[in-house]
């Protein structure tokens, strides 16, 4: 699911950057999105979070917009795309992220030792998500671990997705 969400982003920013040139050149040219995506979408999900969200470590830097159904993202450039990786939305932090090469969980590697909530929060839940063919900023098949600080339904309706549903283009 997160290999779709992360094709569906770079696509579509070179799809805004080719549409924004042939703009340039023709005014009445429309843009071409994936089926069920808008510019508006686009533009939020392209557009960083806060560059100091409360309750995310202050050495922590924004990675993409608020992606619908999980919110922002903040990471250790340095460290990136591993973790941690942390969700911030309304305000305050809702998940830990990690990110294990699919080998090394093979052979045993456990992310209950490597998963931590931040200090003050709990889990809810746990996503995981196997890539199989990677994404960018980790090409490797790998599993996408999301532990959630809230409820399922709460982080669905996330960035302007009101139905609660994944969009159709992720």
């Amino acid at each position: 699911m997160m290999t779709a969400r992360l094709v569906v982003l770079l696509v579509a920013i070179v799809v805004l950057d080719a549409t924004a040139e042939l703009r340039a050149d023709n005014a009445s040219s429309p843009s071409k999105l994936p089926p069920g995506m808008t510019e508006a979408t686009m533009k939020m999900m392209m557009t960083p979070g806060p560059a100091h969200a409360a309750g995310i470590p202050a050495d922590l830097k924004p990675f993409f917009g608020c992606i619908p159904t999980m919110g922002y993202h903040y990471s250790d450039p340095k460290v990136w795309p591993f973790g941690p990786i942390y969700g911030w939305y309304d305000g305050k932090p809702i998940f830990t992220e990690i990110m294990i090469d699919a080998t090394m969980f093979a052979k045993g590697m456990s992310w209950d030792q490597e998963l931590r909530p931040l200090p003050g929060y709990h889990f809810d839940h746990v996503d995981i998500w196997y890539e199989a063919h990677g994404h960018p900023g980790y090409p490797k098949p790998h599993y996408d671990i999301h532990a959630w600080y809230i409820p399922h339904e709460q982080h669905m309706k996330f960035c302007d997705n009101p139905s609660g549903k994944r969009p159709s283009w992720m």
